[in-house]
């Protein structure tokens, strides 16, 4: 029968190796971090400091905006985390490498605290509530600060063991070996890091050389893949290429008040599409269903950010998509107006009921709702008139303009805008699709089967630019058959004021530098700018 001295005796063998193994798998982590960063070659603490919001926020993103700053901010992170986990493994310098290593997980617990509203824009693989990984890490780190080295094995418990033995005092030869000289058992404890480190650089190789073939592999016959990028570094070597900020201009409209007012938005808007999973993928029926996989409430509030930062300041959507809007927009403080379609079925008041709900900055009818009400041929169950309906959608601009919101109309359909202007409907806004039929899949003469957006584009431009309200043009690339560098150029030089573009966080600043090389390029154009 074990007595409790017995059990503490075992459990004060065993105590050691735990808080070692500990230790030393928090250096790795450290090691490995730095190594991986360093071996990259492109990594940055630039998004990260940027996409700060919290109480150190503003300081953050200060640090953010000099190349200088982060170039140490970088060189520290990188080279300190290395020699961090070194020693952490080693448990050499133990105390300077816990109190450097808390300290750099002190300032990446404040950057993005686990609290509601503060961890977007990071990716995270789990859920957290004020405790994350990085508190309990640097929790256990500020022990390390204080917890004597005879606590735990590594080499400086080597050394102050050595140091101990060579500063006593001599001993009668009666006495043990042991007391005279470094126990050698001991010291193969302390050892211990030595393997340990061993086995970090055969598994750093190990990995290296799987990416490495990885690499290849991908590349053979001309594949081309982003290979263990994280989008933190994707993310900043694309916005280190940003040529500059979209430009923006204003739509006149109606304040609640009945006072003159103007819409602010950048010549490049966001579409939802892509976010909300409606991917147009014509026959890949999957496609949908992988683009809404991909856009997790996290992912679209990262998508949003880096279109903010490029300047784009409005994503135009469906109502349903409010609630993810209204998280980004109050937990993320996000600026980016949401323009919703009022697409809800093919009942526009509903749409705008809706709309008004989530605290849309403005509304317009859904293309797919004005085709059909302007098309006579349309089986209305309601038995309406085309003029009925064109009265109704009237309507619906001025309960839109009751809340002092921007009203547009949007359509595919040139036919549908001509119908609104017989009827005498002055929106603030037209949505419309301008594309060309330059692609290998478009058929005019085969009708509609989503992979034509503008039946008429010659008549588009030509109507459209007898108009005078200013034109967000949509469908641009005709679901993603026509090159950006062509699209762009397409909608821009025959009058769009706007072009609402679909885009994944990877597309963005090629897509926003596309634009502003197109924007300087046009010089002169039969319609006049709205500015």
């Amino acid at each position: 029968m074990r007595t409790k001295e017995s059990t503490a005796t075992g459990i004060n063998q065993i105590l050691p190796w735990l808080v070692s193994i500990v230790r030393i798998a928090i250096g790795w982590h450290f090691l490995y971090e730095g190594l991986v960063k360093i071996v990259g070659g492109t990594w940055s603490s630039a998004p990260y400091l940027a996409g700060s919001k919290w109480i150190f926020g503003s300081l953050f993103n200060a640090m953010a905006e000099s190349t200088a700053v982060i170039g140490i901010v970088d060189f520290m992170n990188m080279y300190g985390m290395m020699l961090v986990g070194a020693g952490l493994i080693m448990g050499l310098l133990t105390r300077w490498a816990s109190l450097a290593g808390a300290i750099m997980l002190f300032f990446y617990f404040v950057a993005y605290p686990p609290v509601s509203g503060y961890t977007v824009g990071v990716p995270v693989e789990g859920n957290y509530l004020w405790v994350n990984k990085t508190l309990i890490e640097f929790l256990v780190l500020s022990g390390f600060i204080f917890l004597s080295s005879k606590y735990h094995f590594g080499l400086d418990r080597l050394y102050n063991n050595w140091k101990e033995i060579r500063v006593r005092k001599p001993v009668p030869d009666s006495l043990p070996d042991g007391k005279k000289k470094l126990d050698r058992r001991e010291a193969i404890k302390d050892l211990i890091t030595v393997p340990a480190l061993g086995l970090f650089a055969y598994a750093f190789y190990r990995k290296r050389k799987w990416d490495s073939f990885e690499e290849k592999l991908l590349q053979v016959d001309g594949i081309d893949a982003n290979s263990s990028e994280t989008l933190l570094t994707f993310n900043y070597s694309s916005l280190a290429d940003l040529k500059g900020q979209v430009p923006k201009a204003s739509i006149p409209y109606t304040d609640k008040d009945g006072k003159p007012a103007t819409f602010e938005l950048s010549r490049i808007v966001m579409g939802g599409n892509l976010i909300g999973g409606w991917a147009h993928a014509r026959d890949l029926i999957y496609v949908s269903r992988l683009v809404k996989t991909y856009h997790t409430d996290e992912k679209v509030m990262q998508t949003l950010a880096l279109a903010e930062k490029c300047g784009v300041n409005a994503i135009i959507t469906n109502p349903q998509l409010g609630r993810v809007f209204q998280k980004y927009k109050r937990e993320f403080h996000g600026k980016m107006k949401f323009i919703s379609d009022c697409g809800i079925g093919l009942d526009f008041q509903k749409g705008i009921a809706m709309s008004l709900a989530v605290d849309s900055d403005a509304l317009y009818c859904q293309g797919e709702i004005t085709d059909r009400w302007a098309d006579e041929n349309w089986d209305d169950r309601e038995k309406r008139t085309v003029a009925q309906r064109m009265e109704l959608l009237g309507r619906g601009l001025d309960e839109i303009r009751r809340y002092g919101k921007p009203a547009g109309i949007g359509a595919h359909k040139i036919e549908a805008i001509k119908v609104c202007v017989e009827h005498g409907l002055k929106p603030d806004f037209w949505v419309k699709t301008c594309h060309s039929h330059n692609y290998w899949s478009a058929q005019p003469e085969s009708g509609w089967k989503d992979n034509m957006f503008d039946f008429d584009p010659e008549e588009t431009i030509r109507f459209m630019g007898t108009l005078k309200e200013p034109w967000i043009a949509f469908k641009v690339l005709a679901a993603g058959a026509i090159k950006p560098e062509v699209g762009l150029r397409y909608a821009f030089d025959n009058g769009a004021d706007f072009v609402c573009l679909g885009m994944y966080d990877f597309q963005i600043v090629e897509d926003i530098n596309i634009a502003l090389d197109t924007l300087n390029q046009i010089k002169e154009r039969p319609r006049p700018w709205i500015t």
